[in-house]
């Protein structure tokens, strides 16, 4: 049996590199231990967040499948931070967790070129350095031109609640034993790391009247540019917010020896961004509480489905089950709470992403791809676009052409996958705001004008989606030089208008373009000069431009100042040891690493500037081989 291309794990990783790959038109298998696990959402029943959302939105501009899925099991859907700048936007959902992996599966079904078949693999057939395929725990083999692995948390996987370790992955399935022993074998430096999960609650048994509502927007919104509506904006599902208390405190304080966390059993490194609830009591003792939100699964069907399970976000624990029961009653509204399903740690191997390419090949074994969690990352998004992008570069790679690689000006998971491979990790890697230098570049609104291009180029995007983002891109361009065309002078009628609206009277003629600068006018405001026949998109993305104009031309011309050190290439073949006077831990860094230009060069830990300079220097005096 051959195929062209194996996916390894069947969650957001596996799902968006085995689309990929097979819409490219390479015959692909997509492997997992458990059909009904794909696409599953273990921990939080929600899509997007700070970045992360902007993530989902780079994957539907490319071509993947993540943000229209999201849009199909909108529960509800809110734009977070509307009252600070357009660079820090960024929708979040709650999503259905039956219908999100229901309707990935039908797409998987009904795709060309994809086969999924059940399995567990355990060892790799690698030959002089190269993957060949793969053997399940069955014996049999499967050959392939490349592989992608997006195991999860299933590597060595075990559960810890309080005292207790169990191997398995999140649903209690069996772990992969014996693959990251072979990834050992191979070279690769293995890493433990830790994630969590909080306890699901009977909505039943919850007094809502102690909490307060979280709504959805009363706008339809959704992740997918196709802007196609699955949910009624008007009558979303809505979440509520809690805190914790002195008594929760004490409780956790009380019993700190029983969690697996703080009595010695939890090897793995856990999360820093998103800590369990015991961290955040021992790490915070300053804080008199920590919001804790109440968000649906899924609608209510029967008391047989996720229907009727509120998640407790924000109470990740691996306290045991009795400690949860008096922490979970600890809190208002949740006094005579139900636990559906009790919070448990879990525990699981990754490698190093330093040992990866920027295209996520490895750099020992190649045609070997990995994406997701075995990268050390945590989060849905950050898994689905690694995902993507090693279908897509796998897919470019068999068919002779150049890879796809993001640069960080363009693109969020260009951001992730740069930290990755270029810094590596020591915890679960999360993408924030604040590791992207050029986030105004980089916004929830412009996804598709960085990255449509890309995905048309590449095969992924259709003729109707492109031909669609070609006329949107045209009207913003048309309505830009429409309001730069149209002058207003200081009329009487005008300035009145002007005051009535809050702004300040016009003393000499001015465009349109230049008025809506102006943080007191809004883009329908103009509609009193001029007809607007422009739809909701083209007028939002114009006005951000307008009013940003300034300072997005700053960022890019920092961008450009950093492209130019993209463009300076380093070979393979140099040998560090050669090139004198590098501070001894540059030397070693660029060793590890093997940097492909001076942009990545100067981004690594522990190589200085100076360093940068001798090694510029060093390239342009010996431009061929040491």
């Amino acid at each position: 049996m051959k195929y062209e291309i194996i996916v390894v794990g069947g969650g957001h990783a596996g799902c968006e590199a085995s689309l990929a790959s097979a819409r490219m038109g390479h015959k692909t298998l997509l492997i997992t231990g458990n059909i009904k696990n794909i696409a599953d959402m273990p921990c939080n029943p929600s899509i997007g967040g700070p970045a992360k959302g902007v993530v989902v939105r780079e994957i539907d501009a490319l071509g993947g499948e993540m943000g229209r899925n999201a849009d199909k099991a909108c529960l509800q859907i809110k734009l977070l931070n509307t009252k600070k700048g357009p660079a820090v936007w960024a929708l979040r959902s709650q999503a259905d967790k039956i219908i999100y992996p229901q309707e990935m599966l039908k797409t998987i079904n009904s795709t060309q070129n994809l086969e999924v078949k059940e399995g567990m693999v355990e060892d790799l057939v690698v030959e002089n350095n190269k993957i060949k395929g793969i053997i399940l725990s069955t014996g049999d083999l499967i050959e392939a031109d490349a592989v992608i692995l997006t195991t999860g948390t299933y590597l060595k996987g075990a559960i810890l609640v309080g005292d207790s370790k169990t191997p398995g992955g999140p649903h209690g399935e069996k772990e992969s034993k014996f693959l990251s022993n072979k990834l050992k074998e191979l070279g690769f430096n293995i890493l433990r790391l830790k994630t969590g999960t909080p306890p699901r609650i009977d909505i039943n048994t919850i007094d809502f009247s102690k909490t307060t509502i979280e709504t959805g927007d009363d706008k339809p919104l959704t992740f997918s540019f196709d802007n196609k509506i699955y949910y009624d904006y008007k009558n979303q599902i809505p979440c509520h917010l809690i805190y914790t208390n002195e008594k929760t405190h004490q409780l956790i304080q009380d019993n700190l020896d029983k969690s697996s966390m703080y009595s010695g059993l939890v090897e793995g490194i856990g999360p820093r961004y998103c800590p369990s609830i015991e961290d955040k009591v021992v790490r915070f003792q300053d804080k008199e509480r920590h919001q804790l939100f109440l968000e649906p699964e899924s609608k209510i069907i029967d008391d047989k489905t996720y229907g009727n399970t509120i998640y407790l976000q924000g109470f990740s624990t691996s306290m045991p089950h009795d400690v949860q029961e008096e922490m979970v009653h600890s809190l208002k509204g949740l006094e005579n709470a139900k636990i559906l399903k009790y919070a448990y740690a879990i525990e699981y191997d990754a490698i190093d992403s330093k040992q990866l390419k920027q295209t996520l090949e490895t750099k020992l074994v190649e045609n070997l791809y990995t994406a997701g969690q075995i990268n050390g990352t945590s989060g849905y998004e950050e898994a689905a676009g690694q995902g993507l992008l090693a279908g897509i570069n796998a897919s470019l790679k068999l068919s002779g052409k150049e890879p796809l690689i993001l640069k960080r000006n363009e693109s969020y998971i260009g951001v992730l996958i740069d930290d990755l491979v270029t810094k590596g990790v020591k915890d679960p890697y999360r993408l924030l705001t604040s590791r992207a230098e050029y986030r105004l570049l980089l916004r929830n609104d412009n996804a598709d004008l960085r990255l449509r291009e890309y995905g048309h180029l590449i095969g992924l995007l259709d003729d109707e989606r492109y031909k669609k983002f070609k006329t949107k891109k045209e009207n913003i361009k048309k309505l830009e030089e429409i309001l730069k065309n149209n002058r207003i002078t200081p009329k009487k009628e005008i300035n009145e208008y002007l005051e009535s609206i809050n702004t300040s009277k016009l003393q000499d003629g001015i465009s349109l373009y230049e008025l809506l600068k102006r943080p007191e006018i809004k883009i329908d405001s103009l509609k009193k000069f001029i007809d607007i026949p422009y739809d909701k998109e083209v007028k939002e993305q114009l006005e951000i431009q307008a009013k940003y104009e300034g300072y997005i031309k700053k960022e890019e011309r920092l961008a450009e100042r950093m492209l130019e050190l993209e463009q300076l290439k380093i070979r393979e073949n140099i040998d560090y040891n050669k090139v004198d006077n590098l501070a001894s831990e540059a030397r070693q860094k660029l060793i590890e690493i093997m940097p492909t230009t001076i942009g990545q060069a100067s981004r690594i830990s522990g190589v200085n500037p100076a360093d940068i300079s001798i090694l510029t220097v060093y390239l342009r005096r010996h431009p061929s081989h040491d």
